[in-house]
C-alpha cells in the first residue's frame, strides 16, 4: 500500500478538530493512503511514508466543493452580458438561446465544453463539482446531457425544469407532464438529483412541487433554484420536500429564513437544508447580493458555489466567489472558506469531502500563500499552487 506524507504545512484547514471554526492546525502534516486521509497531526510527529510532498510552509485547504454548476451547453452569451452591463435587466430569458445552441451541438462538442470547464475549475482548486442538465429540454437532449455530465462527475442533477421551451410556451402543463414522465425516466439512470428553476418566467410553485415530487419518487434527491429574481415560495417548498439545498436565496422573507433555520440538526451541527449562495450570478447580473449574514446569524448552513453557466455567471472560480462573499455578502473569510468546502459538501449531503480529517477523501489544495485569508485578501491572483484529488495530483 503506497503512502504519501504532505508535511511542512504552515496552516492546515481541516474543518474538523483544531483552532477556530476551520479547525486550523499549525506546522501540520497529512498522511494519505489509497486516496484517503489516514492521519493528521504535527509535522514533528508525522509517520513515515513512501513519498513526501513538502508544502514549504504554505497553507493547505480541503479541495473546494462546487455544488451548483451548469456545464453542459454550447455557445456563449457574451452579447447578453454586455447588454446587462449597459443597463438591461436580467430576466432569465436568455436560457432559450443556449437551449437552441445545445440542441444543435454534437455529443463531442458538449463533452469538450464540460471537460474544458471541469479542468479549469480543478486548476483553481475545485475537486468536486456538481453538474446539471437543463439546456436540452427534450427527452433525448436531457438524457444525453446527463450522460455526458456523468463522465466528469458523480454529482449530476436533472434540470429538465429549467425553463419551458419555446415549443411548449402555450402549453406549460403539457411540458410538466413530459418532464415528470418520459424525460424523468430517460434522465434517472444518469442523475443523482432533481432540480427546478422555481421563479417567475420559469416554473410556479405548484409545477415545481409536482416535478420535484416525481423526482423523489424515482429515487432522486431534491435541489431547487429559489428566490433569485424576487420573493416567492421556492425556499419554503424546498424545506417542505427536504431539499438538500435551496440555491440563490437572494430575496428572502422572515418566513423563509425561519423555515431554513427550522431544519436544524439536534446536535447543533447546522441545518439539514443548506442555503447555497451564488455571488457570481449577482456580479454578472448587477443584482442585489444575498444577505449571508442574516442566514448565518439565524443558524442556517451556508454553501458557496459558482453557478457556472454561459448566461448569468460564466465563472468556474471558487476563489473569486469567496472574495465576493467576503466583500459583498458580509461573510468573514473563515465563513466563506468553510462555505466553499464543508458547506458545499453539506449541500451535496456528503461527509467525505470538504474536510481533511481521517477517513475523508484526500482532496486538498496547496496555496501559494501562508494563510487561507489570502483567498479574499488577494482577489484575482492565481494562488492555487497545487491540487490533489483522491490522493493524486492531476
Amino acid at each position: 500500500m503506497s503512502s504519501l506524507l504532505v508535511d511542512n504545512i504552515g496552516e492546515l484547514v481541516t474543518n474538523g478538530a483544531g483552532e477556530g471554526p476551520l479547525g486550523i492546525r499549525r506546522d501540520a502534516a497529512v498522511l494519505v493512503e489509497e486516496g484517503r486521509v489516514v492521519w493528521v497531526g504535527p509535522s514533528a510527529y508525522a509517520p513515515a511514508a513512501d513519498r513526501r510532498l513538502d508544502a514549504g510552509g504554505a497553507a493547505v485547504l480541503p479541495g473546494f466543493v462546487d455544488s451548483h454548476a451548469h456545464l453542459v451547453f454550447a455557445g456563449d452569451r457574451a452579447a447578453e452580458f454586455a447588454a446587462r452591463m449597459a443597463g438591461q435587466p436580467y430576466t432569465g430569458g436568455g436560457i432559450r438561446t443556449t437551449v437552441g445552441a445545445t440542441r444543435a451541438a454534437t455529443d463531442n462538442e458538449l463533452r469538450a465544453t464540460v471537460r474544458r470547464l471541469r479542468g479549469e475549475a480543478l486548476r483553481q482548486g475545485t475537486t468536486t463539482m456538481e453538474i446539471k442538465s437543463g439546456y436540452g429540454l427534450t427527452v433525448a437532449d436531457e438524457a444525453r446531457s446527463l450522460r455526458i455530465a456523468a463522465e466528469s462527475s458523480t454529482e449530476t442533477t436533472f434540470l429538465g425544469a429549467h425553463v419551458v421551451p419555446a415549443e411548449y410556451a402555450d402549453r406549460p402543463d403539457d411540458y410538466v407532464s413530459l418532464v415528470c414522465g418520459p424525460m424523468l425516466a430517460a434522465a434517472t439512470p444518469y442523475a443523482k438529483w432533481v432540480d427546478v428553476f422555481c421563479e417567475r418566467g420559469a416554473f410556479d410553485v405548484d409545477h415545481a412541487r409536482a416535478i420535484l415530487a416525481c423526482g423523489q419518487a424515482a429515487g432522486l434527491g431534491v435541489r431547487i433554484h429559489a428566490n433569485q429574481l424576487g420573493p416567492g415560495a421556492g425556499v419554503r417548498l424546498g424545506v417542505e420536500l427536504d431539499a438538500a439545498s435551496v440555491d440563490h436565496c437572494t430575496h428572502l422573507s422572515d418566513a423563509d429564513v425561519d423555515a431554513l433555520a427550522g431544519t436544524a440538526h439536534s446536535d447543533g451541527s447546522g441545518t439539514r437544508t443548506v442555503a447555497t449562495l451564488l455571488p457570481g450570478a449577482e456580479f454578472s447580473t448587477r443584482s442585489p447580493y444575498p444577505d449571508a449574514r442574516r442566514l448565518l446569524d439565524a443558524g442556517v448552513t451556508v454553501a458557496l458555489a459558482t453557478d457556472c453557466n454561459p448566461g448569468s455567471s460564466y465563472t468556474s472560480s471558487i476563489p473569486f466567489c469567496v472574495a465576493l462573499a467576503v466583500r459583498e455578502m458580509r461573510m468573514t473569510p473563515a465563513e466563506a472558506v468553510w462555505a466553499a468546502t464543508a458547506g458545499g459538501a453539506r449541500a451535496l449531503r456528503r461527509d467525505d469531502i470538504g474536510v481533511l480529517t481521517p477517513g475523508a477523501r484526500a482532496d486538498l489544495v496547496v496555496l501559494d500563500a501562508p494563510s487561507y485569508l489570502h483567498l479574499a485578501y488577494r482577489p484575482g491572483v492565481p494562488l492555487i499552487r497545487q491540487v490533489m484529488r483522491n490522493g493524486v495530483t492531476p
